[in-house]
């Protein structure tokens, strides 16, 4: 790809917004072009905007770029865009979204628009073919652009671990998740609420992973996504650690494979981001680990430069048919990582 897709990054003063720019750095493929965020934000260079929360230093080239605010005229006007992030929150998302797709491919972290027939909830290695859904989008509103969305970030390291176990006929899938602090953005959870304690309740999160799911691992069937067709139940929980999303998974299959076969089929593996060789992706999705103590957060979020899902204490199950833990890195995989990665895949297949 010779010329480089100039990006814009919506609520790009935010933690997911600094993790876009973060990882956007030297990208081969896109270069960020425009920042937009609040009017609160709106004309201040962006290191005045900014606190800055990433471990790496705030990039000079960005720390001086303008802000400008979240609407289409306001970016449109600040630079010539190819494609668009967004990270806003949920509750602006909806209508903001709204207008840059009808211009722009937008990449979308939010939640709003996550459950449209017409719009893709997209995992790039588990359900890429679910792309065939946006001519039938821009056909229905009649739009230049598009809206293409990632899922919550507990849900896509789930998906990405029950993909290969639907070899063995997926049926019912319980998940108790311990989700870090980082995952309810910044400032988050207060101190005091959060330490020497978990809290066993997180907003709206349950019914994401429970819907989200049989979305992305349901079939297109060149119209509409039809959902899959198993259950799923989720408790989720906010735990005193600052990056990487803990989950322990039972699922019951329609066959009894060993452990060792189902061991193979995580480590078997690979998506259609492999197979182009994505900058972003993986070389394994999914990284099994035999020790009985692994995965942890501290020493496991950051496999595969964050990427990867790290899958261990995979054994058999006298309810359900098997259970294991599985780990993922909530900012990167979870949310940034996971949009840009979508929008590679966009640009391999043409797209954008």
């Amino acid at each position: 790809m010779s010329l480089k897709r100039k990006v814009a990054i919506l609520g790009a003063t935010g933690a997911v917004g600094q993790r876009f720019i973060q990882l956007l750095q030297g990208h081969p493929w896109f270069k960020i072009e425009v920042l937009a965020a609040s009017e609160r934000s709106a004309g201040k260079k962006y290191k005045d905007a900014c606190n800055w929360l990433m471990e790496s230093n705030l990039p000079p080239e960005v720390a001086e770029m303008p802000v400008v605010n979240a609407d289409v005229d306001s970016v449109s006007k600040a630079g010539k865009v190819d494609l668009v992030f967004s990270s806003l929150p949920g509750d602006l998302a909806g209508p903001v979204e709204t207008q840059f797709g009808a211009e722009y491919p937008v990449f979308s972290k939010a939640s709003a628009h996550r459950m449209a027939k017409d719009v893709p909830l997209l995992i790039p290695e588990v359900n890429p073919d679910h792309v065939a859904l946006i001519p039938i989008q821009k056909k229905n509103r009649g739009w230049k652009g598009f809206i293409t969305t990632d899922p919550n970030c507990s849900t896509i390291q789930l998906a990405i671990t029950l993909k290969p176990l639907m070899q063995f006929g997926l049926k019912q899938v319980i998940v108790s998740t311990m989700q870090a602090l980082s995952g309810a953005g910044y400032p988050g959870v207060a101190s005091l609420d959060i330490i020497d304690n978990v809290i066993p309740f997180i907003s709206k999160e349950e019914e994401k992973v429970e819907e989200e799911n049989q979305k992305i691992l349901g079939t297109f069937n060149g119209k509409e996504v039809q959902k899959a067709n198993f259950v799923i139940s989720a408790s989720c929980n906010r735990v005193h650690v600052k990056d990487g999303h803990l989950e322990s998974v039972f699922a019951k299959l329609d066959s009894n494979p060993s452990v060792e076969e189902i061991e193979e089929a995580f480590r078997n593996f690979k998506g259609e981001p492999q197979r182009l060789k994505l900058p972003s992706a993986p070389e394994k999705p999914i990284v099994v680990r035999k020790e009985p103590n692994r995965p942890q957060p501290r020493y496991d979020r950051d496999e595969g430069k964050g990427m990867s899902v790290v899958v261990g204490r995979i054994r058999k199950d006298p309810i359900m048919t098997v259970k294991y833990m599985c780990l993922g890195h909530n900012t990167v995989r979870g949310a940034a990582g996971a949009g840009i990665l979508s929008a590679e895949l966009f640009a391999a297949k043409g797209l954008v």
